[in-house]
């Protein structure tokens, strides 16, 4: 139990300070309009995996149900 409070609080406080300091990068990418590039290719992404998944999922459930 206090391995996971200690491991809670050490997140808690490396979240924090992460936080506080300031992100050029993103600030550039929104100064130029490149963060909906950024953003669009990690909804492609996303969106690529899930239907993979979704497609997985009624494959096996179709080998289950010749299983049976």
């Amino acid at each position: 139990m206090k391995a996971f409070l200690l491991f809670l609080f050490s997140l808690t406080a490396f979240t924090a300070s992460a936080q506080a300091s300031d992100i050029e990068m993103a600030d550039q990418f929104r100064a130029d309009g490149k963060i909906y590039v950024v953003i669009a290719v990690i909804s492609v992404v996303l969106i690529g995996l899930f239907a993979y998944l979704f497609r997985l999922e009624s494959k096996v459930s179709a080998l289950e149900k010749r299983n049976k």
